[in-house]
């Protein structure tokens, strides 16, 4: 039977008077004509038009739950909220209920395979001794991000302090060594956070990149050689070219920068992402891609007024992009909780990764496969996420063929060992792990005293560094 606006007026106006809201009872009451109602209102009780509303969510909170032959419901049904079913139709509110159950499901798998492996990994891994660390200490704030030189010892750091830092770690014991102390602008008022830094390719020279907008090059004997101005915004990613003779900088202000290595000059700027660029990263000499907030990423050429390639499909910020190795695949990742791979010889993407729950933060390529120093191992691309899971997906197909469950917080920092048979993470939960990547045991953990925001593999694969939120690094021998 349906319900009359006579009657569906009746029931607001008796709310509207329970509930003390009498001057709106009045004018409902004069403007729909109630006091001449033929209703039988004696037997209305209070409360009716509340009790109305939940009766009928209730019934299409269960008519959405019903299965596909419409005699049962499935499982629980309390997964709806009231804002929800108002708001949508039936068929809607299925494909709510669907996505919502498969989440679940995820959810308990995830937690049923972390419970499984740390009671295997307990017996198989080991913790990294004392004897096998050593800790840099001088960072006054928390150190965001750390790279080992490709040329030999130098550990370089970057921290909220305004400062960046380069140790020589080459005498084992580097707690006692004092490091070159790389300063931000002295003529500051304020103190800016070093975000950002990468070495060139023969480790002559290092960039770092600031939240003051300020790009600098520093020789490896931490002399500032030239800094960098252009960019209105912090500074997010840098990367050197493959040659070493050009830097490109990502920043809050909307804009890419190619600069000069050796003059520090500006060579081009690039204005195409509509919000903050949140990471760069070359596939050649002369050709690099972007990724913004915007939800784009953009592959660009030095010279070329527009991009040579765009690619969208990200519903939310893109947080990272990676080529491979040899610069024809590039990935990249999101907070709509993918990661996706691209080619450029395709518009649209190769493979959409969706098995994470939350946000992904970073990935990497492995250096294998045709092309690189390893040629017979497979290539594959690892993606670390908010969720604590880090899964490691093999690129012919797409498919997720490892997920590395033991992390409790989400995870920053993933990196795979030179020659590809170990992957080191960090996380929030103040752990570093390394794994196998052949069968995804846990071999070695380290537990800090802070978060961890980076991870680091020296050019040998003997030593991973990872830098702290509570101001130090540390270096870890890992023995394997």
């Amino acid at each position: 039977m349906a319900l009359t606006s006579e009657e569906l007026n009746y029931l607001v106006w008796r709310y509207l008077q329970e509930s003390g809201f009498s001057h709106a009872a009045f004018a409902l009451n004069h403007e729909s004509s109630l006091s001449g109602t033929k209703l039988d209102v004696d037997h209305v009780p209070p409360g009716a038009l509340v009790s109305f509303v939940q009766k009928g969510i209730q019934y299409m909170e269960m008519e959405a739950n019903l299965n596909d032959d419409n005699d049962g419901v499935e499982g629980e049904f309390a997964r709806l909220s009231a804002h929800d079913i108002m708001t949508n139709d039936i068929p809607t509110l299925k494909s709510l209920l669907a996505d919502k159950k498969e989440k679940l499901e995820k959810d308990r798998e995830l937690r049923r395979q972390r419970r499984a492996q740390s009671r295997m990994e307990r017996h198989t891994h080991q913790e990294v001794s004392p004897a096998q660390t050593c800790t840099l200490e001088g960072h006054e704030k928390d150190v965001f991000i750390c790279a080992w030189s490709p040329a030999g010892s130098l550990l370089a750091s970057g921290s909220g302090d305004a400062t960046a830092r380069i140790w020589d770690t080459e005498h084992g014991n580097t707690s006692v060594v004092m490091p070159h102390v790389l300063p931000g602008n002295p003529e500051s008022e304020k103190t800016k956070d070093v975000t950002t830094l990468d070495w060139n390719v023969d480790g002559s020279l290092l960039a770092t990149g600031s939240y003051d907008g300020y790009a600098r090059i520093w020789n490896s004997a931490g002399v500032l050689q030239v800094s960098c101005a252009g960019h209105e915004g912090p500074i997010f990613s840098l990367k050197w070219s493959k040659r070493g003779d050009l830097l490109l900088s990502g920043s809050v202000d909307k804009t890419s920068i190619i600069w000069d290595g050796r003059t520090g000059e500006m060579r081009q700027r690039f204005r195409f992402h509509t919000a903050p660029v949140l990471d760069v990263d070359w596939s050649s000499h002369n050709t690099f891609a972007t990724c913004s907030t915007d939800q784009m990423i953009f592959v660009c050429r030095v010279g070329e007024q527009q991009p040579v390639h765009r690619f969208e499909g990200h519903s939310d910020e893109v947080n990272a992009v990676k080529w491979n190795s040899t610069g024809t695949i590039l990935a990249s990742c999101s907070d709509d909780n993918t990661a996706r791979v691209w080619s450029t010889s395709s518009a649209s993407c190769i493979h959409r990764l969706a098995e994470h729950t939350k946000e992904i933060y970073t990935i990497k390529w492995s250096n294998t496969g045709p092309g690189t120093a390893n040629p017979q191992a497979r290539l594959l691309l690892v993606t670390a996420s908010f969720d604590a899971t880090i899964r490691l997906w093999e690129m012919d197909t797409g498919t997720c063929v490892n997920t590395l469950i033991q992390h409790t917080h989400p995870v920053y920092s993933v990196a795979f060992s030179p020659d590809g048979l170990w992957l080191a993470s960090g996380s929030f939960d103040k752990q570093l792990h390394i794994w196998s990547v052949q069968g995804g045991a846990l071999v070695r953990t380290f537990k800090g005293a802070g978060g961890i925001f980076e991870v680091c593999w020296n050019r040998e694969g003997t030593r991973v560094a990872a830098c702290f939120s509570n101001k130090t690094i540390a270096v870890i021998d890992p023995g394997l």
